[in-house]
């Protein structure tokens, strides 16, 4: 199979992994079993050996990605059963086999996140997620914590319970710490939110597209993909995961529009809908995230349709935060995995909007400026560096958003930009 790769002098990583995607989805339509390649861009065209490396074997395996259900198999042809990378210098031998090497343990990570999300939401429950949770942990010797609702009492997380509170599926809030007990590392931790199904409880949403609301918890996944390839790499970071995951569904139980809450800092959060609960799991979740000290905190979610609005519907996340260096550091791994994002505002006048005459603020502030005075709200909660990724148009494709590596389905976006994030500020290339 021959297949062009452009001009040498305009190739670059992205590139050459949507020219390797579409190679080894290719050969398995044609009943291939064997591949080898050489590493695309290595050459010639003057990318680094083990970038290129990298980029190949992700493009071809995230290409070759099938969703977890039977059935697909007949549709697009046999498993491949081996890949090899060709390289015939000598000298680059090393810097291949190490890019071959990450990009394996990169792939199990966004795989995860990617199933996570495409299971449906009777079976990701919040159950499912700790399992895949305890999983990590068993593999890779972290400390778990799985939290139910006494527990959240205990520690009186009112944003994550009030949005449990209508949900018969029992809550979940998920605590993995890489590298437990190591204080001369650094510690960094990435928070997701985690809402297994979203129905906009009390205040239901349209029932079209609704059936897309079972991926409500990318933003979890994509860190227990991160924690999973964190685990596997042993970065030498203190990292922790913190994924609140619950359901969000109507019922008698079930909080309403104009309650009252009180998160675990002591601030009151006035409802004004039911169906801006993500930050309200995430409130909690970035509270419980200062006793570590942190360096720095990510979060993710898939927070507003006003996010997907600005900045179109599979094209980048959305970044807010709070320390210029954390930002930067995000934009440059973005660029470099091509996981895109762009930078947003954090004015004041978000925050005005969200005041509340009962308490210390809102839990939202209208469909115009949503983005930005959902990232306020959060910021409340943060006493450290933060940046809040906003994922909404970028966790789920549909057919016509679908590209050569990213498949019908969840995308995993996220783990890839967090693992390339977390490896440089562990110095680790």
């Amino acid at each position: 199979l021959v297949v062009g790769l452009g001009p040498a002098e305009t190739l670059d990583l992205e590139a050459v992994r949507r020219a390797s995607a579409e190679a080894l989805k290719r050969l398995r339509q044609l009943g291939a079993r064997r591949v080898a390649s050489i590493v695309h861009g290595s050459g010639s065209a003057g990318l680094d050996a083990r970038q290129a490396s990298q980029a190949t074997l992700e493009g071809a395996l995230l290409g070759l990605y099938r969703l977890p259900i039977t059935g697909q198999q007949a549709q697009d042809g046999p498993d491949i059963q081996s890949l090899t990378l060709v390289e015939f210098a000598a000298d680059k031998l090393e810097a291949v086999q190490a890019g071959a090497s990450l990009a394996q343990a990169v792939i199990q990570g966004v795989r995860l996140a990617r199933d996570l999300v495409n299971l449906p939401p009777n079976v990701a429950t919040p159950a499912r997620m700790a399992q895949a949770a305890q999983q990590i942990a068993a593999e890779h010797a972290m400390q778990l914590t799985v939290g139910d609702r006494k527990w959240a009492a205990e520690r009186n997380m009112g944003g994550f319970l009030a949005v449990a509170s209508g949900a018969s599926e029992e809550p979940r809030f998920i605590v993995l710490e890489h590298n437990h007990g190591r204080e001369e590392l650094d510690t960094l931790v990435l928070v997701g939110k985690g809402i297994t199904f979203d129905s906009g409880g009390v205040s239901l949403k349209p029932a079209e597209r609704m059936w897309t609301m079972k991926s409500d918890m990318g933003g979890a996944a994509a860190v227990l993909g991160t924690m999973q390839v964190v685990g596997l790499l042993d970065l030498p970071l203190h990292v922790v995961g913190i994924a609140p995951c619950t359901e969000n569904m109507p019922d008698g139980h079930a909080y309403h529009p104009a309650d009252v809450v009180t998160a675990s800092n002591g601030k009151t959060i006035e409802i004004i809908s039911t169906d801006a609960e993500g930050r309200m799991v995430l409130a909690d979740g970035l509270v419980y995230a200062a006793q570590y000290q942190p360096k720095a905190v990510v979060d993710l979610a898939t927070l507003t349709s006003s996010c997907v609005i600005a900045l179109g519907s599979g094209v980048a996340g959305g970044l807010f935060s709070t320390d210029d260096s954390l930002r930067d550091a995000l934009l440059a791994a973005s660029q470099h995995t091509n996981e895109r994002l762009w930078p947003m505002p954090l004015y004041e006048d978000y925050r005005r909007t969200i005041s509340s005459l009962v308490a210390d603020m809102k839990n939202s502030g209208g469909k115009t400026g949503g983005v930005g005075t959902s990232a306020a709200f959060l910021r409340e909660f943060t006493s450290y560096p933060w940046a809040h990724l906003d994922i909404a148009s970028m966790a789920l494709v549909d057919k016509e958003k679908a590209g050569p590596y990213t498949p019908v389905g969840g995308t995993g976006f996220g783990v890839r930009l967090l693992v390339d994030f977390l490896r440089n500020w562990a110095g680790v290339r």
